[in-house]
């Protein structure tokens, strides 16, 4: 359903299609606009564009497509040269704080163990990522506890004695793409 306005007045977009319309005509939209103008009354500098400009400029500039590069070619400041070789950006994944499961459950479908109550063990949490030198090697990475002085590292187990936390568990892996 779309709603016809005058030109004159900001046009309220209902539908997809209404909205590049009212773009296309020089119309304002209300939808996101309150977003831009709170982000303008920071003082900041913020600049808009479409997707047919940020294609643009990545295309002149012949850099792959990429969201990261996509951010740094949205609007007509671009520059035009840009760099981004050594540039390797923080990729973010929600990876949640757990389950609600209140016991593990066989293929049937029937309770089969139930699931300790404690949240921690010794200081550490599930989703911790952990540094691990033990005599078999080094190992990094996020663990899963279980309720005994063994944690779960990938495949394997370690002791806590052994290990030293870099960052606690937040609900998200953080990790660096490659550069382009």
């Amino acid at each position: 359903m779309t709603i016809d306005c005058s030109i004159e007045e900001p046009c309220e977009a209902t539908s997809l299609t209404h909205g590049f319309e009212a773009e296309r005509r020089g119309r304002p939209l209300r939808l996101g606009s309150a977003l831009f103008e709170r982000l303008k009354a920071t003082g900041l500098p913020v600049e808009c564009g479409s997707g047919g400009l940020t294609k643009y400029n990545r295309t002149i500039r012949e850099l792959p497509k990429a969201h990261w590069i996509d951010a740094a070619c949205v609007a007509k400041s671009t520059p035009d040269a840009l760099d981004i070789k050594k540039v390797k950006p923080l990729l973010i994944k929600a990876t949640g704080h757990g389950r609600r499961k209140m016991c593990v459950t066989d293929t049937y479908g029937f309770p089969k163990q139930h699931k300790e109550r404690k949240g921690s063990y010794l200081g550490y949490r599930t989703g911790d990522v952990v540094k691990a030198i033990t005599p078999k090697g080094t190992f990094q990475g996020r663990i899963a506890i279980r309720h005994r002085p063994s944690f779960r590292v990938g495949k394997v187990d370690i002791h806590p004695k052994y290990m030293h936390r870099l960052h606690r568990r937040d609900g998200y892996e953080y990790s660096r793409e490659r550069s382009a």
